[in-house]
């Protein structure tokens, strides 16, 4: 299977079933660490050829904001959480315990990319646990990174990090809704399988 072609309805229904999981997983996560409720709409999983990523999002221009990290040995693929710049900020201040109005532009940066670190290592995190849970797999990931720039720049980041990181991603999209909040901050975690990858957890669920 060397592109998205290649996968049946079985098997975009399993793909589908562990974004469902993951994401659920990462809601509850967010929820406990923000001491918020959090709703989030039915999550959308699909694969998508990894050049058009970018596009698939919205204009490659658009600011945002990206949490990365890295798992490998039973099942190697990066794992990236993407807001936009904006959001990301508010999603940030939610967790910071002082007021960081009155201090420069680059100290708001450092103390908010922090706490963007701290909770996309969350996020991320508690999606890749559904699905050791789910595989019995063990999967421990890298430190995160993370990264402020346009939409298109990020994605061409990812593939500079990671080489070549395969033909296909899995964009698993969802809404976060924190209550209690006169807005709604919605972020996309995306999972890039390495070669190979998907068919190995394809295989594990008994689809393949």
């Amino acid at each position: 299977m060397e592109n998205t072609s290649g996968f049946t309805n079985l098997h975009m229904d399993a793909i589908r079933e562990v974004g469902n999981i993951g994401t659920g997983n990462a809601a509850t996560a967010l929820s406990r660490l923000i001491g918020r409720m959090v709703d989030m709409d039915v999550p959308v999983a699909e694969l998508v050829p990894i050049y058009e990523v970018a596009a698939h999002y919205g204009s490659p221009e658009t600011p945002v904001c990206a949490v990365l990290v890295r798992t490998e040995e039973e099942f190697s693929c990066s794992l990236i959480f993407m807001i936009e710049e904006e959001k990301a900020n508010l999603m940030a201040d939610l967790i910071i315990p002082m007021d960081i109005s009155g201090m420069d532009e680059e100290m708001q940066l450092q103390i908010r990319n922090s706490a963007l670190s701290e909770q996309g290592n969350i996020i991320l995190g508690a999606f890749l646990n559904a699905l050791a849970q789910i595989t019995g797999w063990v999967l421990p990931t890298t430190t995160p990174a993370v990264a402020r720039d346009m939409l298109g720049s990020i994605m061409d980041l990812v593939s500079s990090m990671f080489g070549v990181i395969g033909d296909s991603a899995m964009l698993v999209k969802t809404n976060l809704r924190i209550k209690d909040l006169e807005y709604d901050l919605s972020g996309n975690v995306i999972m890039i399988p390495d070669p190979g990858s998907l068919e190995t957890l394809l295989s594990k669920l008994g689809v393949l």
